[in-house]
């Protein structure tokens, strides 16, 4: 796998790190964060069986269309996946930075899916 920069090298270096502690089960999955220049995204695994047990994104239309920052995207993920994943019936998680720093906009979409009721 051919690296494209020493930014993807080092993230990739550091999600490894991370990996090797933080693993999902059914009871308490995965909540693992990608964050693209425009799009952020979360997911809940369960790295047992090797399934996502849910999703959201930032494409959906009610941020396209409302012009938000990407910060306010991000909150918005992060409330989103707090609502399926309770609506799932998944109210304990471990959370998954993927090798960004705890900062920004992974900093918002964590915070705003523990006041949408997920504990971690």
């Amino acid at each position: 796998m051919a690296i494209k920069n020493k930014k993807d090298e080092r993230r990739n270096s550091i999600k490894k790190r991370v990996r090797k502690i933080v693993r999902g089960s059914a009871e308490r999955p995965r909540l693992t964060v990608f964050r693209s220049n425009k799009q952020i995204y979360a997911q809940l695994i369960d790295d047992d069986q090797g399934k996502t047990l849910v999703a959201a994104g930032s494409i959906v239309k009610e941020a396209e269309a409302s012009k938000m920052n990407k910060i306010e995207q991000a909150k918005m993920v992060g409330k989103l996946v707090a609502e399926k994943a309770l609506a799932a019936g998944i109210e304990s998680v471990v959370f998954d930075r993927n090798g960004y720093l705890y900062h920004g906009r992974v900093k918002s979409l964590a915070e705003a899916a523990r006041e949408g009721g997920l504990k971690f």
